[in-house]
């Protein structure tokens, strides 16, 4: 009697952990190709695009594309506008809704460019520095942040004024990052396989961590509520849990795909998914604070690694293009990438409808 009381028990712990695996995958699993929209060439020649900023209020997909930005319509999938300016090669975009302003970083020209989100004119610009790459706003200490690649510091910009009220030094080359919206924002540094704490008020780095056992960070995505860091490596590739407080890595990492280079976390299912170059989409679900699980990995396209959330529909927008073979390793590159070809440049829409 007893044996069978301990049989029926352990079945039943077996069959309730295969139903919370199955509600997990049943809420943020099933992602496929909605759409692909194409977005034509970039004036100027040559092609390159970065990161994509959602604002689920406007509505809007922000995307950049070498010398301009191009704007969709989150909701019908059109082409809602271009931004264009003095561009050279910009990377991403900080959206101030409040102030109805944007900000674009360009990494060729060391500047943030500002822009009016109605208009979708550039109004001014702001000195930044070498490689100004990632960049966000953080709604609690109302500050710009771009993060400046070949410099290893952070610019920080007051919005309201479009004044540089100071300069972050992070010791490394900065990645992707992440604002907690009171004041914190989390950077990934690449080139030291740390994630540093910033206080956007004191414009300093309280904190440094490893993301052992991943390596060279380049992705990064968080759960505010359980203060939760998703961090995304690219050598050893893998995904890591992190506690955003002490910095200690939770739980087992997972394997990801080459080169991600893009995070992001749905607090209403619990959804975190990586992008990765290879065009894998990989995505997973925080089962409690302590617990990532496995649901799904999704086949996009080649080159497909920077990604953009949208919280109302739970749409991901991945952007690529068509690609020509690396060429030839020289004494300055030699480590050449393949060549996006000029005119092909997408966006895919991803969703689970």
């Amino acid at each position: 009697m007893r044996r069978s009381k301990i049989r029926r028990l352990v079945v039943g712990v077996c069959v309730l952990g295969l139903c919370t695996y199955l509600v997990a995958a049943s809420s943020v699993g099933g992602y496929h190709l909605l759409k692909k929209v194409p977005l034509g060439a970039s004036p100027g020649g040559g092609e390159y695009f970065d990161y994509i900023t959602v604002d689920p209020a406007s509505r809007r997909v922000y995307m950049s594309h070498g010398t301009e930005f191009k704007v969709l319509n989150a909701d019908s999938l059109a082409v809602a506008g271009t931004i264009s300016g003095d561009f050279k090669h910009n990377h991403g975009m900080a959206v101030v809704p409040e102030l109805n302003k944007g900000f674009i970083s360009d990494g060729e020209l060391e500047q943030a460019f500002v822009v009016d989100l109605k208009t979708f004119k550039t109004t001014g610009q702001v000195k930044a520095d070498k490689d100004a790459d990632y960049i966000l706003y953080d709604p609690g200490s109302k500050r710009v942040l771009v993060f400046n690649g070949g410099a290893h510091t952070a610019t920080v910009i007051d919005p309201a004024t479009n004044a540089v009220v100071g300069t972050v030094a992070l010791g490394g080359q900065p990645e992707q990052a992440v604002a907690d919206g009171k004041g914190m924002v989390y950077d990934n540094i690449a080139s030291t396989n740390e994630v540093v704490a910033i206080d956007a008020r004191a414009l300093k780095v309280t904190a440094r961590w490893s993301v052992a056992p991943a390596g060279q960070p380049t992705s990064i995505a968080m759960d505010r509520q359980h203060r939760r860091l998703f961090v995304g490596g690219r050598n050893p590739k893998m995904l890591v849990m992190m506690d955003a407080d002490s910095g200690k890595v939770i739980g087992q990492p997972f394997p990801i795909g080459d080169r991600v280079d893009a995070n992001i976390f749905d607090p209403q299912t619990g959804m975190v998914a990586a992008a990765t170059r290879e065009g894998t989409i990989h995505i997973f679900h925080e089962d409690s604070p302590d617990k990532l699980s496995v649901v799904e990995t999704v086949q996009s396209e080649f080159g497909a690694k920077t990604m953009g959330f949208d919280p109302k529909t739970h749409r991901l927008f991945v952007t690529t293009s068509d690609f020509d073979p690396a060429p030839p390793p020289t004494e300055k590159q030699r480590n050449p990438q393949p060549v996006a070809k000029p005119g092909t440049f997408r966006v895919l829409i991803y969703g689970r409808g």
